[in-house]
């Protein structure tokens, strides 16, 4: 028999039941769409981590050095302990990074931990909760802000201890319903007044978290309203990310002699960048991709054991048929691979359907939810291919049942 006929009689057997060839898919089906919306989302979640999170907090071809890691893991109490033993980074620091890194595009001093979340009102409208930096105005460059309105913060700002701020996007829509409208305006700030001087371009948001709603004041101010903070951070933007390896190295030994470090004592700060993150996230998702394959597995399992059970009930039905095909010279070969095209071609169309379902509902979902969702080419081709294992696994049994039949006994049992 051809493939080709194979492959004809398979598509008519499977229109000819239509309900029960959709029922025996479902298993596949559900299992397959788990997997491709799962995989979707959390490759949306990765290509957003790597293109967005990383910049938004720390800065495209910038590293940091800071009193204490990015650290996204339990530390240890011994570890703890060193830590806070540490000095705090200065702006004496900064100035000594500054010195060693001429190539750099900025080096900027942020106020760290604990960082305020104040109340921030207008009139008679109030945000709560607002996060709020200490900063020299290189700090701007170093995180690519846009504005939306106004003007960046000036090294005047910062030797003049002036009460002014930049501020996220959603303050200025928030309290003054647009950026245009809040330049020049007085917010209190803790209690304090704090003039709007520029208000940055919408960076968006994750998982319901904005990057948007934030107020930036000169460092000297800020060490005024709230104090001097238990960590302080030295943000480095480079030109380009080749270079920052050559950065942090420069910065790390302008540190050590700057702290008077000896060649054998551990650094008493941090040479930091995106890779805390990063690395964070992939093991998030490498511990997610394990469980996704053994939830997945069990459906197709499950979905299997529906194949072969159903094309044991088709052999069982086409008995008459079978021994047909034989008497008229029907080789065993021809048997089983007609019932085998049949079950490949069965869990082929539930792995397709389960792509689809799974496209569908990762689209949905990055819809009407703040997870983002990418559906990619190995993950449809992954469950392709399960679809076509699964027939193949599951269809040997009954396709080898259906091929040992004795011709004159399957004649007979029609009869």
């Amino acid at each position: 028999m051809p493939f080709s006929e194979a492959i004809r009689l398979a598509i008519e057997s499977i229109r000819s039941s239509k309900l029960r060839s959709f029922f025996t898919l479902l298993g596949i089906i559900v299992s397959v769409g788990f997997l491709v919306t799962v995989v979707a989302i959390i490759q949306g979640l990765n290509s957003y981590v790597a293109d967005n999170l990383t910049g938004a907090m720390i800065g495209t071809n910038a590293f940091q050095v800071r009193r204490a890691p990015i650290a996204m893991q339990l530390l240890s109490d011994e570890e703890v302990r060193r830590i806070r033993m540490r000095p705090v980074v200065s702006q004496e620091d900064a100035e000594v990074v500054r010195a060693a890194l001429p190539d750099a595009q900025a080096v900027a001093l942020q106020s760290g931990w604990p960082t305020p979340s104040v109340d921030v009102t207008n009139r008679n409208r109030e945000l709560s909760g607002v996060m709020t930096f200490g900063v020299t105005p290189e700090y701007q460059i170093v995180q690519d802000y846009q504005f939306a309105a106004g003007e960046p913060m000036a090294d005047p700002d910062v030797r003049e201890r002036r009460y002014v701020a930049v501020v996220g996007y959603d303050i200025a829509k928030e309290l003054f319903d647009g950026p245009e409208q809040a330049i020049g305006k007085v917010i209190r700030v803790a209690g304090l007044p704090l003039t709007i001087k520029g208000v940055i371009e919408a960076k968006g948001r994750m998982l319901g978290q904005s990057f948007d709603a934030f107020i930036l004041t000169p460092i000297s101010t800020f060490e005024s309203m709230f104090g001097r903070r238990l960590t302080t951070t030295i943000s480095v933007k480079m030109r380009t990310a080749a270079e920052i390896p050559s950065g942090m190295a420069r910065a790390e030994e302008a540190m050590r002699l700057a702290h008077r470090l000896r060649p054998r004592e551990e650094n008493d700060f941090t040479v930091d960048k995106a890779d805390a993150l990063v690395a964070f996230w992939t093991t998030l998702t490498s511990v997610l991709f394990l469980v996704v394959p053994a939830v997945v597995a069990i459906g197709i399992v499950v979905g299997g054991i529906v194949i072969m059970n159903v094309m044991l009930m088709s052999v069982n039905e086409r008995t008459y048929e079978i021994g047909l095909r034989k008497s008229l010279g029907a080789r065993q070969r021809d048997i089983r691979r007609q019932f085998l095209v049949e079950a490949v071609i069965l869990a082929l169309l539930g792995g397709a359907f389960g792509v689809l379902s799974g496209a569908t509902l990762a689209g949905l979902i990055s819809l009407v939810s703040p997870l983002p969702a990418k559906v990619t080419a190995w993950s449809v081709g992954v469950s392709l291919a399960l679809g076509a294992g699964t027939g193949i696994l599951f269809g040997v049994y009954p396709a080898s049942r259906a091929a040992r039949l004795d011709p004159i006994a399957a004649l007979r049992a029609e009869v």
